[in-house]
């Protein structure tokens, strides 16, 4: 499904909001001074997105051949800050002095990259055997991944000094319980629990959210209710709010979540003229942000992509 282009670049350019969803707030919430349409490079495939809040910078991951590529949220402008390395740069989390977390899809790897210089700072084997690290969440004290082939999460420790952990201090661990893993994608976007303690994971081919101990690994369903997700991929947690991108489907579902994250409403789906696939969902101020990985279109080198802002709902 992925395949390997020539990246080109492209100017940016502005559009206009275009949501429609089940509540007013939307509509209430005022339209920001930077452009909330922003075009990435031809034949990007983007998949991955971060923020920088302080600095309003977004970054993005390839599919193609994960390089990433940042852009200016207040003019739209961007840059390529990393080149490509002949792997992937799926899901993606800014951290503490300067460094992005770094899913490596197929390739099985999880990388850190410094968000100024573009310099890999370290690249860690994650998968033992075929997998696909699909995305990444980052707590107090770790880096965990997940895994959509194999069902298991890998953690990397958060050093307090700053220092980069070493690939002996890996942990993979299995996932049991509720979670079943099936034949094609499984396990795709990863958040916190409102209270911090646990974690949440979407299971894309399912359509399920899981709750996850992470000192055992055992796996919770979460109650839903009579509301079911298609295709969930990246999560954003706030306060008790999970945004889930249903990708094929092209919306974003909210979610009250309780403490534990055992229970989820969800209060509103927000879709949007503009969306084409959107993967992963990143927030700065009163927006989310969302890149449109297009994966119902044939890729070519100049396959036009764009990532797209919307009110939070």
């Amino acid at each position: 499904m992925f395949r390997r282009l020539v990246i080109s670049f492209v100017a940016m350019a502005t559009a206009t909001l275009g949501v429609t969803g089940t509540s007013s707030a939307a509509a209430r919430t005022p339209v920001p001074a930077g452009p909330t349409t922003l075009q990435l490079p031809d034949g990007f495939h983007p998949d991955g997105i971060a923020i920088c809040r302080q600095e309003h910078r977004a970054y993005f991951g390839s599919l193609n051949d994960g390089a990433v590529y940042r852009v200016d949220l207040s003019t739209g402008q961007g840059d390529l800050l990393t080149p490509g390395t002949g792997g992937m740069a799926t899901g993606m989390k800014l951290g503490e002095g300067h460094k992005l977390y770094v899913a490596g899809g197929s390739v099985g790897d999880g990388r850190i990259v410094d968000s100024v210089s573009g310099k890999v700072l370290a690249d860690y084997k994650l998968s033992a055997t075929a997998g696909f690290i699909n995305d990444v969440v980052l707590t107090k004290d770790a880096a965990w991944f997940t895994d959509s082939f194999n069902p298991v999460l890998y953690k990397l420790p958060l050093h307090a000094d700053g220092s980069l952990p070493a690939q002996s201090e890996l942990v993979t661990l299995p996932l049991t319980g509720d979670l079943q893993y099936l034949d094609g994608f499984n396990v795709s976007g990863i958040a916190p629990t409102p209270d911090g303690k646990s974690l949440l994971i979407a299971q894309i081919n399912t359509g399920k959210l899981f709750e996850v101990n992470t000192a055992s690994g055992a796996t919770h369903a979460v109650d839903t209710g009579s509301e079911t997700l298609t295709n969930p991929d990246g999560m954003l947690l706030v306060d008790h709010t999970l945004y889930v991108a249903e990708n094929r489907k092209n919306e974003v579902a909210s979610l009250k979540i309780d403490d534990a994250g055992l229970r989820g409403d969800v209060v509103q789906r927000t879709t949007d003229p503009r969306f084409d696939i959107p993967t992963r969902i990143a927030a700065d101020g009163d927006l989310l942000y969302l890149p449109n990985a297009r994966t119902t279109t044939t890729p070519t080198p100049t396959t036009p992509y764009t990532a797209v802002a919307i009110p939070k709902p």
